[in-house]
């Protein structure tokens, strides 16, 4: 009777997958990592000493009663994204010294660079409204450089609004990431993803943050796996018509849903190459199961990969192009693969378990993904993300027992992770991609299969 049973719950576990096709959620198992695996992986943060740093609330420069509610908005997003950045220690605000310094003159860099706030960095400054414009000045000093401090200066002018002291502070903030920590930050960039908080599956996007967060698509069905192209033009995602799941196409310059070709069978899971002339998708049009094909960014031309029967998920290595990740059920229960962009030298990376959702990180070197470490017959298990490096195999984990994880996606900058968790219902979390500094990002309706934009 116990062999039976475990038969029908083997064939049920192959049931669920094939369920895949149709975008339902998912989870995913990965060989454990030895335990000195998070020595090779730095995943982009800071590898070295991080730099302490103090950002010292913005002196109002202006009588305006708006200036003082939008230099809370401003300093608090200022403070926030240095501290979410990844390459930076933040002093707390309770160690500054007494006095705000609102101007290069104001600063005295002893009472900074010595304890208690130690710093090696200050970011600084002054903001104020007038005539409904907020202008807002910016200093980075290294104090600990009395004979030429000033790291960076500049001055910003927008209407005055909180979207805009919001937008000022991310500008500002990647400005300073990007001169200590060599590239931009992702405090401009959007996170696409699922929500129903308006009664059908949509498109929604929001900032790195989680703020701002505006719907997309109407489509008033059911609209999964959405994927931004790479200068952000235009949106590829699946949804749900009358008779069939198809490919579809939003346009952000039309601002509205534009023609894409219609394919026979299931259509699902778009991804883009990089430079933004191809799409590789999961269809059933060929052979009547789940196949990867590749097709002209406009749907024209589709090449079929793969014969695995159950094949899903693609996304291709944004370095090169050359590599497409996917998904595949063909040995059993899925499983993590990497073939050339041709369909050619197919191998397989995950070697047990139940791995999907794979994404490369921008340097093409590291694939997130899915793992339920113990998964099978009379066996619980959470699914947690993971990070491979595609060349030795090592692993590291990223997430820790906090429910269902899935669907990763890399910052464009490579230092965090953004994925769904129903940790705290269906929502999604972004972490540093060395697993450090977890925030939720979404609190209204089911949220889930987020995608970073890649600027």
């Amino acid at each position: 009777m116990l062999k039976q049973a475990n038969a029908k719950k083997s064939e049920g576990m192959k049931t669920r997958f094939a369920l895949l096709v149709v975008a339902l959620l998912v989870v995913g198992l990965l060989p454990v990592a030895p335990a000195n695996a998070q020595d090779w992986y730095k995943g982009g943060t800071n590898s070295g000493a991080p730099i302490r740093m103090a950002a010292a609330d913005f002196k109002p420069a202006t009588g305006d009663p708006q200036t003082q509610p939008l230099n809370t908005v401003f300093n608090t997003t200022l403070f926030n994204d240095l501290d979410n950045a990844g390459i930076f220690e933040m002093v707390a605000k309770s160690f500054y010294p007494a006095g705000t310094p609102g101007y290069p003159q104001d600063i005295k860099l002893d009472a900074w660079s010595n304890p208690p706030p130690n710093a090696a960095m200050v970011a600084f400054g002054n903001l104020g409204v007038t005539g409904g414009k907020i202008s807002v000045q910016g200093w980075l000093f290294d104090v600990k450089n009395p004979a030429s401090p000033q790291v960076l200066g500049q001055q910003y002018n927008e209407d005055a609004t909180p979207e805009m002291a919001r937008l000022i502070a991310h500008r500002f903030a990647n400005e300073i990431i990007t001169r200590l920590g060599g590239i931009p930050g992702p405090m401009l960039s959007k996170i696409y993803f699922i929500s129903d908080r308006t009664g059908h599956k949509e498109v929604w996007q929001m900032d790195y943050d989680g703020g701002g967060q505006q719907q997309v698509t109407k489509l008033g069905s059911i609209a999964l796996s959405p994927r931004i192209s790479p200068d952000g033009s235009r949106l590829a995602f699946s949804g749900l018509t009358k008779d069939s799941w198809q490919m579809m196409m939003y346009s952000f310059d039309l601002g509205r849903a534009v023609a894409f070709p219609r394919f026979p069978g299931g259509n699902y899971s778009p991804a883009w190459s990089s430079d933004g002339t191809k799409i590789a998708f999961a269809s059933s049009m060929g052979t009547g199961a789940s196949e990867i094909y590749l097709a002209d960014a406009s749907g024209a031309g589709p090449k079929r990969l793969t014969t695995g029967k159950t094949d899903i998920s693609p996304v291709f290595n944004p370095k090169t192009n050359a590599q497409i990740a996917f998904v595949s059920g063909r040995t059993g229960l899925p499983q993590v693969y990497v073939m050339d962009a041709d369909g050619s030298n197919v191998q397989r990376v995950t070697d047990q378990g139940y791995a999907v959702s794979p994404s490369w990180s921008p340097n093409g070197l590291l694939l997130a993904f899915s793992w339920v470490r113990k998964y099978g017959p009379g066996v619980l298990g959470g699914a947690d993300i993971y990070v491979m490096d595609i060349a030795s195999r090592q692993i590291v984990q990223l997430t820790h027992d906090g429910g269902r994880n899935d669907f990763p996606s890399w910052s464009p900058d490579g230092r965090h992770i953004v994925f769904q968790s129903n940790r705290s219902g269906e929502q999604i979390w972004s972490v540093l991609a060395d697993g450090t500094h977890l925030q939720q990002l979404t609190r209204t309706g089911r949220n889930s299969q987020p995608n970073w934009s890649t600027h």
